[in-house]
């Protein structure tokens, strides 16, 4: 049987060519012998190996056939073309061995000749990087303030067009046009991270670059397949496996491309075998999901009678990622039952949950279960699946909180203070709570306060026991303190591998009940995060929970969905802050880059909310009018409550739009209004942030209740979620604010980002 192999061109397919390409190679699969295909040698082509293929009778899809010492070929798919242009395709591509790393990539006819040999060693001195304040330094091309030669570019393998190109870039925009411009994707990466600051030798080992010890035998087949499998060649070649595969690789347009083309880097994090727990840490859309996906299948491929965890923070995220795994390979067993083998997703409350209920129809009557249960909170009801009210606080502080300042006396401080410092620590009476240590919280407390907290604590716990209910914090640290008993006894733990998405907005007890989930040991816990997407819950350090991944940390830099000045608008709202990561060191947004270019942001600033309204209701107009589907724009609100009010308002403007909630489908055929909160794991190709006013209803609600040493840190969750809405934008991004424009928003330039104020 055949083996297709998706090349760096065969690109987005026409709608009306998709269902002909796909059966065309569904064929090929078969039979690539069945004469109705054509497959047929191009006379003059500069790769003997090219062929073309009838799709029908306008479309030939262009091939190159690489046979080898296999009983059945190889066909790289080059993409389906109206027949003359097939033609004038097929002669002028080649598929070659880079011979300066063994890496196969398709060029031009006229870029087969190896590049010249650099006998000398560099020499070129490396120049200060730029300063923001020194225009003349400014001038410098970027390479050459880095100490990057062409002599060094040619030698890693680059094109020397490319490189010698890309020596002459000065800015971060020249650059990115080079590197889109480059003839593999290998090498734009490679420019984009030397331009950056990268070392050679870092780029080296990330892409998996080694000189070959002898030049590559152009005409073998066989050298030609093992280039085909090196990791950076994979970026642009995808070996497919199955008709689901091929079919999920040509019909999707987004996540199509995410899905079989990994950069060797991230390759590593996905299949690599790893000692123990693994943290996977970068900026929004570098590509964090894509890796756990692959990393889950490659588990639950590798050994099928693994069970797989994959969960995050909510059900909406979750659906998203039983949705798109199943994308990625239709095949993957999904299981029904937490425990049982094949991968298991669900919202990490969802899973406490499950093993409370398991655990309660089970043990609810015996003294053991009573004892798993006031271990965590105290002695009091073994019942504790309902959910507690929030309300429950509110009632807490006003019969026993008369002893608390007016700084304490607020609901989100005993939240907080509750799901970090009580819950996780199993602190169960006063005195215990008076010498608990409390590490991370911005308030300190003397024995006073403390005693004062605890009595509202013990208010809260009365009231919840009387209901039979537990919020999901106790949840969470209940199903841990029972598979930690369950274990001691002899059980094994519900999983072997747990991947977690979205891991910066846990709380410590869904940790520790992650943590429970796994015995300790390779490949056990994998979690992916950003710092600067934390939009719930406080602070965090792993290694207080159990969750130990010193020196197994690492973070991916590059941007691949936002584009290079939406990415620069973004960044600019984390401007300025101090951020730390789950291990609780710094948390650099250093050398995060986008190997995508377009429109520089644009802010619109108006007098009123009707302003905003009608500039909305334009912009919509404008991107539907050129083409773009309602679905593909979004509309980002604040609260729930403005949300209501702009769909009704660009429906009395004749655009259909429907407000998005909790794990509700987008659909298609309306444009889409969410709130912020809601946006996070979405993607549009224009995004709207509607309402971006220091005044506006649900900016900084609640930050004047906290004490003045929490207030802070929530004032970094409202810088972290303008960030992450803002990266919700592919290609186009435009910020409404109306009377003041928010504090929040970066400090940029009008060439930065266009403002218009009425």
């Amino acid at each position: 049987m055949p083996q297709i192999i998706l090349g760096p061109s065969f690109g987005k397919l026409d709608g009306a060519v998709r269902k002909a390409a796909f059966a065309f190679l569904e064929k090929l699969q078969d039979d690539d012998t069945a004469p109705g295909l054509h497959i047929e040698p191009i006379n003059g082509s500069a790769d003997s190996r090219i062929r073309t293929g009838r799709v029908n009778d306008f479309w030939r899809a262009v091939l190159v056939k690489i046979q080898g010492q296999a009983a059945e070929a190889h066909y790289v798919y080059l993409g389906t073309y109206p027949h003359d242009e097939a033609i004038t395709y097929a002669k002028n591509a080649v598929v070659r061995i880079n011979p300066r790393n063994g890496i196969a990539e398709l060029v031009k006819a006229d870029q087969v000749a190896s590049p010249p040999v650099y006998e000398h060693v560099s020499e070129l001195a490396a120049r200060p990087k730029p300063k923001p304040d020194d225009v003349d330094l400014r001038t410098y091309p970027l390479l050459q303030t880095q100490g990057i030669s062409v002599a060094d570019l040619i030698d890693l393998g680059i094109d020397t067009d490319t490189a010698t190109e890309a020596s002459f870039a000065e800015t971060d925009d020249q650059m990115l046009a080079v590197a889109e411009r480059a003839p593999a994707s290998w090498q734009g990466d490679a420019l984009l991270d030397l331009s950056f600051g990268t070392a050679l030798t870092v780029v080296k080992e990330k892409l998996g670059l080694i000189t070959p010890e002898v030049e590559p035998d152009a005409g073998s087949d066989e050298q030609l397949l093992t280039a085909l499998k090196q990791p950076a060649a994979q970026m642009d070649f995808a070996f497919i496996e199955d008709d689901a595969e091929l079919r999920a690789a040509i019909e999707d347009d987004n996540f199509g491309r995410w899905r079989v083309f990994l950069h060797p880097e991230q390759r590593d994090y996905a299949f690599k075998h790893r000692n123990g727990s693994f943290r996977l840490s970068g900026g929004a859309g570098t590509g964090k999901t894509v890796v756990l996906l692959h990393r889950a299948r490659h588990l639950a491929r590798q050994n099928p009678d693994a069970r797989v965890v994959l969960t995050t923070f909510n059900r909406t995220l979750a659906s998203s990622l039983l949705e798109t795994l199943k994308m990625l390979d239709p095949r993957i067993p999904i299981a029904g039952e937490l425990g049982q083998p094949g991968v298991y997703i669900a919202g990490v409350d969802a899973i406490a949950r499950r093993v409370i209920a398991k655990a309660e129809e089970v043990h609810v009557a015996s003294p053991s279960w009573g004892e798993t249960v006031a271990s965590v909170l105290g002695p009091r009801s073994p019942y504790v699946l309902d959910p507690t009210a929030a309300a429950r606080w509110e009632a807490a502080l006003g019969t026993a909180g008369a002893d608390l300042n007016h700084e304490l006396r607020s609901q989100a401080f005993m939240v907080a203070e509750y799901a970090t410092v009580v819950v996780p620590n199993k602190v169960t009476t006063r005195d215990e709570y008076l010498r608990v240590r409390r590490p991370g919280r911005g308030v300190a407390l003397n024995r006073a306060q403390r005693v004062a907290v605890w009595k509202v604590v013990e208010a809260y716990r009365a009231s919840a026991d009387a209901a039979g209910s537990t919020d999901w914090d106790e949840k969470a640290m209940i199903a841990a303190a029972h598979l930690d008993t369950m274990s001691a006894a002899g059980s094994t733990r519900l999983a072997d591998h747990v991947l977690v998405d979205e891991g910066q907005d846990l709380a410590p007890s869904r940790l520790v009940l992650l943590r429970a989930l796994v015995a300790q040991g390779p490949n056990d816990l994998f979690l992916a995060e950003d710092s600067q997407q934390r939009i719930y819950g406080q602070k965090i350090v792993l290694s207080r929970y159990g969750i130990n991944v010193r020196g197994r940390s690492r973070r991916l830099t590059l941007n691949y969905r936002t584009t290079a000045q939406v990415l620069h608008y973004a960044v600019g709202v984390l401007a300025g802050e101090n951020w730390v990561d789950m291990e609780a060191e710094d948390a650099t947004v250093t050398g995060y880059r986008s190997a995508r270019s377009g429109p520089a942001p644009r802010e619109v600033g108006v007098s009123s909310l009707v302003d905003e309204y009608e500039r909305t209701a334009e912009l919509a107009q404008t991107w539907l009018d050129s083409g773009d589907a309602p679905e593909t724009i979004g509309v980002l609100v604040r609260t729930k409550v403005m949300g209501d009010k702009v769909v009704h308002a660009l429906s009395e403007r004749h655009i259909k739009a429907k407000f998005i909630q909790d794990d509700a489908a987008t659909g298609t055929g309306s444009v889409l209004v969410m709130t912020m909160h809601r946006s996070k794991g979405m993607e549009f190709k224009r995004v709207v942030l509607f309402g971006v006013s220091p005044d506006e209803a649900g900016w900084g609600v609640g930050l004047s209740s906290l004490p003045e040493a929490d207030r802070a840190d929530a004032e970094l969750r409202e810088r972290s979620l303008l960030y992450v809405a803002a990266t919700r934008a592919r290609d186009e991004l435009v910020v409404l604010w109306n009377g003041q424009r928010s504090g929040l928003l970066p400090q940029v330039s009008v060439s930065s980002a266009a403002t218009a104020q009425n």
